[in-house]
Protein backbone atom coordinates (compact mmCIF):
# COMPACT_ATOMS: atom_id res chain seq x y z
CA UNK A 1 0.00 0.00 0.00
CA UNK A 2 1.40 3.77 -1.17
CA UNK A 3 0.94 6.78 0.53
CA UNK A 4 -1.53 8.24 -2.39
CA UNK A 5 -2.21 12.04 -0.50
CA UNK A 6 0.17 14.40 0.61
CA UNK A 7 0.49 17.75 1.97
CA UNK A 8 1.30 20.54 -0.56
CA UNK A 9 4.99 21.40 0.48
CA UNK A 10 8.10 21.81 -1.30
CA UNK A 11 10.84 19.29 -1.71
CA UNK A 12 12.64 17.96 1.27
CA UNK A 13 16.28 20.20 1.61
CA UNK A 14 17.73 17.88 3.50
CA UNK A 15 17.24 14.46 4.99
CA UNK A 16 18.89 12.42 8.06
CA UNK A 17 18.35 9.05 9.43
CA UNK A 18 17.49 6.87 12.71
CA UNK A 19 16.20 3.58 13.71
CA UNK A 20 12.85 4.54 15.41
CA UNK A 21 11.46 8.17 15.00
CA UNK A 22 8.62 8.97 17.49
CA UNK A 23 6.25 11.81 16.85
CA UNK A 24 5.40 13.50 19.98
CA UNK A 25 6.94 14.15 23.57
CA UNK A 26 4.33 13.45 25.79
CA UNK A 27 4.22 10.82 28.08
CA UNK A 28 3.76 7.90 25.14
CA UNK A 29 6.22 9.04 22.79
CA UNK A 30 9.34 9.89 25.68
CA UNK A 31 8.18 6.46 26.68
CA UNK A 32 8.79 4.93 23.48
CA UNK A 33 11.94 6.47 22.87
CA UNK A 34 13.94 5.63 26.18
CA UNK A 35 12.34 2.21 25.76
CA UNK A 36 13.75 0.94 22.53
CA UNK A 37 16.93 2.82 23.32
CA UNK A 38 17.60 0.16 26.31
CA UNK A 39 17.54 -1.97 23.57
CA UNK A 40 20.31 -0.21 21.52
CA UNK A 41 17.97 0.87 18.85
CA UNK A 42 18.63 4.59 17.77
CA UNK A 43 15.57 7.06 18.50
CA UNK A 44 14.83 10.46 17.41
CA UNK A 45 12.35 12.27 18.92
CA UNK A 46 10.24 14.87 16.71
CA UNK A 47 7.58 17.55 18.63
CA UNK A 48 6.24 20.23 17.73
CA UNK A 49 7.03 23.38 20.44
CA UNK A 50 9.48 22.56 22.83
CA UNK A 51 10.01 19.33 24.44
CA UNK A 52 7.89 19.45 27.09
CA UNK A 53 4.84 21.37 25.89
CA UNK A 54 2.26 18.94 25.02
CA UNK A 55 -1.24 17.89 26.00
CA UNK A 56 0.59 15.83 29.20
CA UNK A 57 2.01 17.97 31.74
CA UNK A 58 -1.85 19.87 31.48
CA UNK A 59 -3.30 16.78 33.00
CA UNK A 60 -4.39 17.74 36.27
CA UNK A 61 -5.66 14.69 38.09
CA UNK A 62 -3.55 12.02 37.66
CA UNK A 63 -2.76 8.33 36.44
CA UNK A 64 -5.21 5.61 37.05
CA UNK A 65 -4.20 2.20 38.43
CA UNK A 66 -4.92 -0.55 40.62
CA UNK A 67 -2.49 0.49 43.30
CA UNK A 68 -4.48 0.60 46.87
CA UNK A 69 -5.19 -1.86 49.35
CA UNK A 70 -8.30 -3.91 48.04
CA UNK A 71 -8.63 -2.61 44.55
CA UNK A 72 -8.34 -4.80 41.96
CA UNK A 73 -7.49 -4.34 37.88
CA UNK A 74 -10.97 -6.53 37.75
CA UNK A 75 -12.53 -3.82 39.62
CA UNK A 76 -10.61 -1.29 37.55
CA UNK A 77 -11.47 -3.47 34.34
CA UNK A 78 -15.03 -2.82 35.17
CA UNK A 79 -15.00 0.49 36.14
CA UNK A 80 -14.05 1.01 32.56
CA UNK A 81 -16.11 -1.23 30.80
CA UNK A 82 -19.04 0.63 32.41
CA UNK A 83 -17.85 4.05 31.36
CA UNK A 84 -16.55 3.01 27.84
CA UNK A 85 -20.69 2.07 27.19
CA UNK A 86 -20.58 -1.20 25.16
CA UNK A 87 -17.53 -0.04 22.90
CA UNK A 88 -14.45 -0.84 24.82
CA UNK A 89 -12.04 -3.80 23.48
CA UNK A 90 -12.24 -6.38 26.36
CA UNK A 91 -8.77 -7.65 25.54
CA UNK A 92 -7.02 -3.63 25.23
CA UNK A 93 -8.55 -3.07 28.77
CA UNK A 94 -7.50 -6.28 30.33
CA UNK A 95 -4.09 -5.21 29.28
CA UNK A 96 -4.05 -1.83 30.45
CA UNK A 97 -5.09 -2.46 33.84
CA UNK A 98 -3.23 -5.37 34.33
CA UNK A 99 -0.20 -3.96 33.16
CA UNK A 100 -0.79 -0.42 34.53
CA UNK A 101 0.39 -0.97 38.11
CA UNK A 102 3.84 -2.12 37.53
CA UNK A 103 4.20 0.43 34.48
CA UNK A 104 3.73 3.29 36.97
CA UNK A 105 6.23 2.13 39.40
CA UNK A 106 8.56 1.84 36.30
CA UNK A 107 7.43 5.27 35.77
CA UNK A 108 8.10 6.29 39.24
CA UNK A 109 11.20 4.45 39.52
CA UNK A 110 12.61 6.90 36.06
CA UNK A 111 11.98 9.84 38.44
CA UNK A 112 8.22 10.53 38.48
CA UNK A 113 7.80 11.67 42.22
CA UNK A 114 3.59 11.06 42.93
CA UNK A 115 2.10 12.74 46.53
CA UNK A 116 2.78 10.45 49.32
CA UNK A 117 0.89 10.29 52.66
CA UNK A 118 2.70 10.35 56.22
CA UNK A 119 3.54 6.25 56.10
CA UNK A 120 4.97 6.85 52.34
CA UNK A 121 2.54 5.10 50.49
CA UNK A 122 1.51 6.93 47.42
CA UNK A 123 -1.74 9.25 48.09
CA UNK A 124 -4.49 8.06 45.83
CA UNK A 125 -7.82 9.81 45.04
CA UNK A 126 -11.62 8.85 43.41
CA UNK A 127 -12.69 10.41 39.93
CA UNK A 128 -15.91 10.69 38.05
CA UNK A 129 -16.65 6.73 37.27
CA UNK A 130 -14.17 5.32 39.99
CA UNK A 131 -15.41 2.75 42.65
CA UNK A 132 -12.16 2.96 44.14
CA UNK A 133 -9.67 5.63 45.30
CA UNK A 134 -7.01 4.88 42.56
CA UNK A 135 -5.86 8.03 40.80
CA UNK A 136 -2.54 8.83 42.30
CA UNK A 137 -1.60 12.69 41.37
CA UNK A 138 1.95 14.90 42.17
CA UNK A 139 1.68 18.26 43.21
CA UNK A 140 -1.57 18.48 44.16
CA UNK A 141 -2.70 18.62 40.96
CA UNK A 142 0.17 19.24 38.32
CA UNK A 143 0.35 15.29 37.65
CA UNK A 144 1.07 15.67 34.17
CA UNK A 145 3.79 18.43 35.03
CA UNK A 146 5.77 15.94 37.11
CA UNK A 147 5.68 12.89 34.56
CA UNK A 148 6.33 15.26 31.49
CA UNK A 149 9.46 16.59 34.32
CA UNK A 150 10.61 13.36 35.15
CA UNK A 151 10.60 11.56 31.21
CA UNK A 152 11.88 14.84 29.44
CA UNK A 153 15.05 14.57 32.26
CA UNK A 154 15.86 11.19 31.25
CA UNK A 155 15.63 11.54 27.71
CA UNK A 156 18.05 14.80 28.76
CA UNK A 157 20.18 12.35 29.90
CA UNK A 158 20.50 10.39 27.09
CA UNK A 159 22.88 11.92 24.32
CA UNK A 160 21.46 9.00 22.04
CA UNK A 161 18.24 9.97 21.66
CA UNK A 162 17.80 12.81 19.01
CA UNK A 163 15.70 15.80 19.82
CA UNK A 164 14.07 17.90 16.75
CA UNK A 165 11.94 20.67 18.72
CA UNK A 166 9.86 23.19 16.64
CA UNK A 167 8.51 20.63 13.79
CA UNK A 168 5.99 19.79 11.95
CA UNK A 169 5.28 16.57 11.01
CA UNK A 170 4.12 16.56 7.16
CA UNK A 171 3.75 12.81 5.71
CA UNK A 172 4.59 9.49 6.02
CA UNK A 173 7.11 7.50 3.61
CA UNK A 174 7.13 3.75 2.98
CA UNK A 175 8.87 1.92 1.16
CA UNK A 176 8.78 -0.44 -2.28
CA UNK A 177 6.42 -2.66 -0.14
CA UNK A 178 4.00 0.24 1.49
CA UNK A 179 6.22 -0.59 4.66
CA UNK A 180 6.89 2.63 6.62
CA UNK A 181 10.29 4.25 5.77
CA UNK A 182 10.20 7.58 7.51
CA UNK A 183 8.60 10.69 7.15
CA UNK A 184 8.68 14.55 5.93
CA UNK A 185 8.63 17.60 8.73
CA UNK A 186 8.72 21.25 8.30
CA UNK A 187 11.30 22.50 11.23
CA UNK A 188 10.61 26.04 12.26
CA UNK A 189 13.39 28.51 13.14
CA UNK A 190 17.49 28.70 12.04
CA UNK A 191 19.76 25.98 12.20
CA UNK A 192 20.90 23.44 10.20
CA UNK A 193 17.69 21.41 10.04
CA UNK A 194 15.26 24.80 9.23
CA UNK A 195 12.36 24.70 6.56
CA UNK A 196 11.45 21.08 4.99
CA UNK A 197 13.45 17.78 5.45
CA UNK A 198 12.93 13.91 5.93
CA UNK A 199 13.81 11.56 8.46
CA UNK A 200 14.21 8.16 6.67
CA UNK A 201 13.92 5.24 9.88
CA UNK A 202 13.20 1.36 9.82
CA UNK A 203 9.78 2.70 12.07
CA UNK A 204 7.41 5.88 12.76
CA UNK A 205 5.69 5.54 15.88
CA UNK A 206 2.62 8.59 16.38
CA UNK A 207 2.40 10.14 19.74
CA UNK A 208 0.70 13.47 18.62
CA UNK A 209 -1.50 13.26 20.96
CA UNK A 210 -4.81 15.03 20.33
CA UNK A 211 -7.05 17.19 18.04
CA UNK A 212 -9.06 19.25 20.86
CA UNK A 213 -8.63 22.38 18.44
CA UNK A 214 -10.89 21.64 16.01
CA UNK A 215 -13.52 22.99 18.59
CA UNK A 216 -13.65 26.89 19.73
CA UNK A 217 -13.12 25.86 23.38
CA UNK A 218 -10.88 23.02 24.59
CA UNK A 219 -8.40 22.68 26.89
CA UNK A 220 -6.06 21.16 24.53
CA UNK A 221 -2.69 22.61 24.00
CA UNK A 222 -2.52 25.40 20.50
CA UNK A 223 -0.07 22.00 19.03
CA UNK A 224 -3.65 20.27 19.10
CA UNK A 225 -4.42 20.05 15.48
CA UNK A 226 -5.01 16.29 15.06
CA UNK A 227 -1.95 16.16 12.76
CA UNK A 228 -1.47 12.75 13.31
CA UNK A 229 -4.48 11.67 12.41
CA UNK A 230 -4.67 13.26 9.62
CA UNK A 231 -1.17 12.08 8.63
CA UNK A 232 -2.37 8.50 8.99
CA UNK A 233 -5.51 9.42 6.95
CA UNK A 234 -3.51 10.65 4.12
CA UNK A 235 -1.17 7.40 4.27
CA UNK A 236 -4.08 5.11 3.80
CA UNK A 237 -4.35 3.86 7.46
CA UNK A 238 -8.31 3.08 9.34
CA UNK A 239 -8.98 5.62 12.21
CA UNK A 240 -11.98 4.60 14.19
CA UNK A 241 -14.56 6.17 16.99
CA UNK A 242 -13.88 10.00 15.90
CA UNK A 243 -17.47 10.63 16.80
CA UNK A 244 -16.26 10.22 20.82
CA UNK A 245 -15.26 13.28 21.78
CA UNK A 246 -14.88 13.74 25.46
CA UNK A 247 -15.96 17.20 26.73
CA UNK A 248 -14.71 17.55 30.42
CA UNK A 249 -17.60 18.94 32.14
CA UNK A 250 -15.79 21.33 34.01
CA UNK A 251 -13.91 23.89 31.97
CA UNK A 252 -13.61 27.81 33.24
CA UNK A 253 -16.05 29.69 31.39
CA UNK A 254 -14.38 32.76 30.53
CA UNK A 255 -17.22 34.70 28.84
CA UNK A 256 -19.00 33.89 25.65
CA UNK A 257 -16.55 34.86 23.23
CA UNK A 258 -13.41 33.03 24.70
CA UNK A 259 -11.70 30.74 22.51
CA UNK A 260 -8.68 27.90 22.00
CA UNK A 261 -7.36 26.40 25.15
CA UNK A 262 -9.41 26.96 28.30
CA UNK A 263 -8.30 26.54 31.96
CA UNK A 264 -9.53 23.01 33.43
CA UNK A 265 -10.82 22.44 36.67
CA UNK A 266 -10.12 19.16 37.44
CA UNK A 267 -12.14 16.39 38.39
CA UNK A 268 -10.42 15.51 41.10
CA UNK A 269 -12.14 18.48 42.77
CA UNK A 270 -15.26 16.79 42.43
CA UNK A 271 -13.21 13.45 43.70
CA UNK A 272 -12.44 15.49 46.85
CA UNK A 273 -16.55 16.79 47.50
CA UNK A 274 -17.05 19.96 45.58
CA UNK A 275 -20.31 20.32 44.06
CA UNK A 276 -22.60 21.20 41.28
CA UNK A 277 -24.81 24.17 41.33
CA UNK A 278 -26.98 25.93 39.21
CA UNK A 279 -27.38 30.01 39.37
CA UNK A 280 -29.55 29.38 42.23
CA UNK A 281 -27.36 26.78 44.52
CA UNK A 282 -29.22 23.78 43.74
CA UNK A 283 -27.27 20.50 43.19
CA UNK A 284 -28.70 18.86 40.00
CA UNK A 285 -26.54 16.04 39.61
CA UNK A 286 -28.38 14.92 42.68
CA UNK A 287 -30.79 11.55 41.02
CA UNK A 288 -29.13 11.96 38.00
CA UNK A 289 -26.25 9.20 38.50
CA UNK A 290 -26.23 6.71 41.58
CA UNK A 291 -22.24 8.72 41.95
CA UNK A 292 -23.89 12.03 41.23
CA UNK A 293 -20.85 14.78 40.17
CA UNK A 294 -18.54 12.06 40.21
CA UNK A 295 -20.94 9.92 37.18
CA UNK A 296 -19.09 9.24 33.90
CA UNK A 297 -17.86 12.18 32.15
CA UNK A 298 -20.41 12.14 29.16
CA UNK A 299 -23.34 11.99 31.65
CA UNK A 300 -22.37 14.79 33.51
CA UNK A 301 -21.44 17.27 30.40
CA UNK A 302 -25.01 16.39 29.03
CA UNK A 303 -26.44 16.78 32.74
CA UNK A 304 -24.77 20.75 32.70
CA UNK A 305 -25.39 21.09 29.08
CA UNK A 306 -29.28 20.31 29.77
CA UNK A 307 -29.07 22.31 33.17
CA UNK A 308 -28.07 25.29 30.87
CA UNK A 309 -30.60 25.13 28.27
CA UNK A 310 -33.00 25.19 30.91
CA UNK A 311 -32.27 28.24 32.63
CA UNK A 312 -31.11 29.97 29.40
CA UNK A 313 -27.47 30.40 30.26
CA UNK A 314 -23.82 29.58 28.87
CA UNK A 315 -22.37 28.27 32.22
CA UNK A 316 -23.03 26.08 35.74
CA UNK A 317 -21.00 26.45 38.71
CA UNK A 318 -18.40 24.34 40.92
CA UNK A 319 -18.94 25.23 44.86
CA UNK A 320 -15.72 23.62 46.39
CA UNK A 321 -15.92 26.78 48.92
CA UNK A 322 -16.19 24.35 51.95
CA UNK A 323 -12.94 23.49 51.46
CA UNK A 324 -11.30 26.04 52.99
CA UNK A 325 -8.06 28.41 52.29
CA UNK A 326 -5.62 25.62 53.14
CA UNK A 327 -7.09 22.78 51.21
CA UNK A 328 -7.30 24.52 48.22
CA UNK A 329 -3.60 25.97 48.58
CA UNK A 330 -2.71 22.25 49.13
CA UNK A 331 -4.53 20.29 46.81
CA UNK A 332 -5.02 22.30 44.07
CA UNK A 333 -2.58 25.01 43.92
CA UNK A 334 -2.22 25.03 39.87
CA UNK A 335 -6.21 25.41 39.70
CA UNK A 336 -6.52 28.08 42.53
CA UNK A 337 -3.76 30.26 40.53
CA UNK A 338 -5.59 29.74 37.43
CA UNK A 339 -9.03 31.05 38.79
CA UNK A 340 -7.35 34.00 40.77
CA UNK A 341 -5.73 34.69 37.37
CA UNK A 342 -9.24 35.20 35.82
CA UNK A 343 -10.81 37.14 38.88
CA UNK A 344 -11.99 34.09 40.46
CA UNK A 345 -11.81 32.96 44.14
CA UNK A 346 -12.55 29.31 44.81
CA UNK A 347 -12.03 29.77 48.53
CA UNK A 348 -14.58 32.30 48.33
CA UNK A 349 -17.08 31.91 45.30
CA UNK A 350 -18.86 29.12 43.26
CA UNK A 351 -16.22 28.71 39.71
CA UNK A 352 -18.46 29.48 36.53
CA UNK A 353 -17.47 26.20 34.83
CA UNK A 354 -19.20 24.70 31.24
CA UNK A 355 -18.37 21.90 28.84
CA UNK A 356 -15.59 21.94 26.32
CA UNK A 357 -13.41 19.76 24.10
CA UNK A 358 -11.40 17.82 26.20
CA UNK A 359 -10.28 14.57 25.16
CA UNK A 360 -10.45 12.09 21.55
CA UNK A 361 -11.38 8.65 22.57
CA UNK A 362 -11.38 7.72 18.65
CA UNK A 363 -7.98 7.87 16.81
CA UNK A 364 -5.67 5.97 14.85
CA UNK A 365 -6.66 2.22 15.09
CA UNK A 366 -4.47 0.00 16.48
CA UNK A 367 -3.50 -3.54 18.11
CA UNK A 368 -2.66 -4.05 21.98
CA UNK A 369 1.07 -3.65 20.38
CA UNK A 370 0.70 -0.52 18.88
CA UNK A 371 0.31 -1.32 15.18
CA UNK A 372 -1.87 0.33 12.46
CA UNK A 373 -3.06 -0.99 9.56
CA UNK A 374 -0.28 0.43 7.67
CA UNK A 375 3.12 -2.01 8.42
CA UNK A 376 6.12 -0.02 10.14
CA UNK A 377 3.38 2.68 11.39
CA UNK A 378 2.82 2.69 15.19
CA UNK A 379 0.42 5.05 17.59
CA UNK A 380 -0.03 5.65 21.43
CA UNK A 381 -1.23 8.24 23.10
CA UNK A 382 -4.68 10.33 22.37
CA UNK A 383 -3.72 9.54 18.63
CA UNK A 384 -4.46 6.25 19.12
CA UNK A 385 -7.90 4.44 19.27
CA UNK A 386 -6.41 1.03 21.04
CA UNK A 387 -10.09 0.19 22.54
CA UNK A 388 -9.74 1.30 25.79
CA UNK A 389 -11.97 3.93 26.13
CA UNK A 390 -14.93 2.69 23.82
CA UNK A 391 -17.38 5.74 23.90
CA UNK A 392 -16.34 7.18 26.45
CA UNK A 393 -12.68 7.81 28.17
CA UNK A 394 -12.43 6.35 31.99
CA UNK A 395 -11.23 9.52 34.07
CA UNK A 396 -7.36 9.09 34.35
CA UNK A 397 -7.24 6.40 32.30
CA UNK A 398 -5.05 8.70 29.45
CA UNK A 399 -1.94 8.98 30.94
CA UNK A 400 -2.06 5.22 31.88
CA UNK A 401 -3.30 4.28 28.34
CA UNK A 402 -0.18 6.59 26.71
CA UNK A 403 2.51 4.39 29.07
CA UNK A 404 1.48 0.97 29.02
CA UNK A 405 1.05 1.44 24.87
CA UNK A 406 4.00 2.59 24.53
CA UNK A 407 5.80 -0.10 26.31
CA UNK A 408 4.13 -2.30 24.34
CA UNK A 409 5.24 -0.43 21.17
CA UNK A 410 8.97 -0.25 22.35
CA UNK A 411 9.23 -4.15 23.10
CA UNK A 412 7.30 -4.94 19.84
CA UNK A 413 9.99 -3.02 18.01
CA UNK A 414 12.98 -4.29 20.28
CA UNK A 415 11.64 -8.11 19.44
CA UNK A 416 11.61 -7.40 15.71
CA UNK A 417 14.53 -5.95 15.75
CA UNK A 418 15.99 -9.01 17.65
CA UNK A 419 14.57 -11.36 14.76
CA UNK A 420 15.77 -9.32 12.08
CA UNK A 421 12.62 -8.14 11.28
CA UNK A 422 13.52 -4.57 11.12
CA UNK A 423 15.84 -3.68 8.10
CA UNK A 424 16.84 -0.52 7.08
CA UNK A 425 14.18 1.15 4.45
CA UNK A 426 14.75 2.14 1.18
CA UNK A 427 11.97 5.22 0.84
CA UNK A 428 10.16 4.93 -2.68
CA UNK A 429 10.69 8.40 -4.23
CA UNK A 430 8.38 7.59 -7.10
CA UNK A 431 5.63 6.91 -4.91
CA UNK A 432 6.19 10.08 -2.69
CA UNK A 433 5.93 12.08 -6.04
CA UNK A 434 2.77 10.95 -7.04
CA UNK A 435 1.28 11.24 -4.34
CA UNK A 436 -1.79 13.71 -4.75
CA UNK A 437 -1.12 16.70 -3.28
CA UNK A 438 -3.50 18.69 -0.44
CA UNK A 439 -4.81 21.73 -1.54
CA UNK A 440 -4.03 24.20 1.64
CA UNK A 441 -6.68 26.47 3.00
CA UNK A 442 -6.78 29.68 4.37
CA UNK A 443 -5.16 30.32 7.46
CA UNK A 444 -8.00 32.14 8.47
CA UNK A 445 -10.14 28.80 7.68
CA UNK A 446 -8.75 27.77 11.07
CA UNK A 447 -11.17 29.78 13.12
CA UNK A 448 -13.95 29.10 11.05
CA UNK A 449 -13.74 25.16 10.89
CA UNK A 450 -13.57 25.63 14.75
CA UNK A 451 -17.03 28.04 14.86
CA UNK A 452 -18.55 25.06 12.39
CA UNK A 453 -17.66 22.30 14.47
CA UNK A 454 -18.61 23.93 18.53
CA UNK A 455 -21.73 24.91 16.35
CA UNK A 456 -23.00 21.89 14.99
CA UNK A 457 -20.85 19.20 16.37
CA UNK A 458 -20.22 19.35 19.93
CA UNK A 459 -21.97 18.56 22.82
CA UNK A 460 -25.42 18.28 21.31
CA UNK A 461 -25.41 16.15 17.92
CA UNK A 462 -28.67 16.12 15.68
CA UNK A 463 -29.11 15.22 11.55
CA UNK A 464 -29.61 18.66 10.85
CA UNK A 465 -26.70 19.71 12.98
CA UNK A 466 -24.11 17.55 11.51
CA UNK A 467 -25.37 18.19 7.99
CA UNK A 468 -24.98 22.13 8.30
CA UNK A 469 -21.25 21.76 9.59
CA UNK A 470 -20.68 19.43 6.67
CA UNK A 471 -21.85 21.85 4.56
CA UNK A 472 -19.60 24.31 6.17
CA UNK A 473 -16.40 22.68 5.93
CA UNK A 474 -17.54 21.54 1.96
CA UNK A 475 -17.81 25.25 0.94
CA UNK A 476 -14.16 25.85 2.82
CA UNK A 477 -12.86 22.92 0.45
CA UNK A 478 -14.40 23.84 -2.57
CA UNK A 479 -13.04 27.43 -1.65
CA UNK A 480 -9.08 26.25 -1.01
CA UNK A 481 -9.95 24.18 -4.69
CA UNK A 482 -11.09 27.23 -6.02
CA UNK A 483 -8.06 29.53 -4.95
CA UNK A 484 -6.02 26.58 -6.56
CA UNK A 485 -7.47 27.16 -9.89
CA UNK A 486 -7.12 30.56 -9.88
CA UNK A 487 -3.19 30.12 -9.20
CA UNK A 488 -3.74 31.89 -5.74
CA UNK A 489 -2.91 28.72 -3.21
CA UNK A 490 -2.32 29.27 -0.21
CA UNK A 491 1.47 29.55 0.96
CA UNK A 492 2.75 26.62 2.41
CA UNK A 493 3.45 26.95 6.12
CA UNK A 494 3.09 26.09 9.65
CA UNK A 495 -0.45 27.90 9.39
CA UNK A 496 -2.03 26.41 6.58
CA UNK A 497 -0.39 23.10 7.04
CA UNK A 498 -2.30 23.15 10.47
CA UNK A 499 -5.53 24.23 8.61
CA UNK A 500 -5.17 21.74 6.06
CA UNK A 501 -5.21 18.82 8.87
CA UNK A 502 -8.17 20.25 10.97
CA UNK A 503 -10.45 20.28 7.75
CA UNK A 504 -9.44 16.76 7.18
CA UNK A 505 -10.19 15.46 10.87
CA UNK A 506 -13.03 17.73 10.91
CA UNK A 507 -14.90 16.49 7.84
CA UNK A 508 -13.84 12.72 9.15
CA UNK A 509 -15.44 13.16 12.54
CA UNK A 510 -18.19 15.03 10.86
CA UNK A 511 -18.75 11.96 8.76
CA UNK A 512 -18.78 9.42 12.00
CA UNK A 513 -21.09 11.50 13.85
CA UNK A 514 -23.54 12.18 11.18
CA UNK A 515 -23.59 8.15 10.53
CA UNK A 516 -24.12 6.85 13.84
CA UNK A 517 -27.52 7.07 14.76
CA UNK A 518 -27.90 6.57 17.89
CA UNK A 519 -26.70 8.65 21.72
CA UNK A 520 -24.01 6.23 23.45
CA UNK A 521 -21.01 8.04 25.48
CA UNK A 522 -20.15 11.20 24.88
CA UNK A 523 -21.88 10.88 21.56
CA UNK A 524 -25.65 12.92 21.81
CA UNK A 525 -27.78 12.71 19.17
CA UNK A 526 -30.73 15.11 20.21
CA UNK A 527 -32.97 13.06 17.29
CA UNK A 528 -31.21 9.28 18.25
CA UNK A 529 -31.66 9.87 22.40
CA UNK A 530 -31.70 6.64 23.14
CA UNK A 531 -28.23 3.81 23.36
CA UNK A 532 -28.75 1.44 20.57
CA UNK A 533 -27.19 -1.65 20.58
CA UNK A 534 -28.72 -4.13 18.24
CA UNK A 535 -27.44 -1.88 15.27
CA UNK A 536 -24.43 0.21 16.63
CA UNK A 537 -22.66 -1.44 19.07
CA UNK A 538 -20.21 -1.31 16.81
CA UNK A 539 -17.53 0.59 15.31
CA UNK A 540 -17.11 2.64 12.25
CA UNK A 541 -13.91 2.09 10.61
CA UNK A 542 -13.17 5.85 8.81
CA UNK A 543 -10.32 5.65 5.48
CA UNK A 544 -10.04 8.51 2.51
CA UNK A 545 -11.57 7.51 -0.83
CA UNK A 546 -8.81 8.16 -3.95
CA UNK A 547 -10.42 11.49 -4.03
CA UNK A 548 -9.65 12.38 -0.45
CA UNK A 549 -12.92 12.75 1.03
CA UNK A 550 -13.45 10.44 4.29
CA UNK A 551 -15.86 7.27 4.37
CA UNK A 552 -16.73 5.57 7.78
CA UNK A 553 -17.85 1.98 7.65
CA UNK A 554 -19.66 0.18 10.17
CA UNK A 555 -17.91 -2.87 11.27
CA UNK A 556 -18.70 -6.49 10.95
CA UNK A 557 -20.70 -7.92 13.55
Amino acid sequence: MSVTHRLTAPAPGWTTDTDVVVVGSGVAGLTVALNVRRAGLRAMVVTKAMLDDGSTRWAQGGIAAALGEGDTPEQHLADTLVAGAGLCDGDSVRTLVTEGPDAVRRLIAVGAAFDRGEDGDVLLTREGGHHRNRIAHAGGDATGAEISRALVEAVRRDPDVELIEHALVLDLLTDADGHAAGLTLHVMGEGQRDGVGAVRARAVVLATGGMGQVFSATTNPAVSTGDGVALALRAGAEVTDLEFVQFHPTVLWLGPEAEGQQPLVSEAVRGEGAHLVDADGVRFMLGQHELAELAPRDIVAKAITRRMREHGTDHMYLDGRHFGAEMWQRRFPTILASCRAHGIDPVTEPIPVSPAAHYASGGVRTDTRGRTSVPGLSACGEVACTGVHGANRLASNSLLEGLVFAERIAADLTARHAAGDLPERVVDVEAARAARPVPLPAPEARAEIQRLMSRGTGVLRSAASTAATAEGLALLADQTRAAVAEEKPADPRVETWEAANLLLVADALVTAAAQREETRGCHWREDFPERDDAHWQRHLITTLTASGGPVSTLEEP
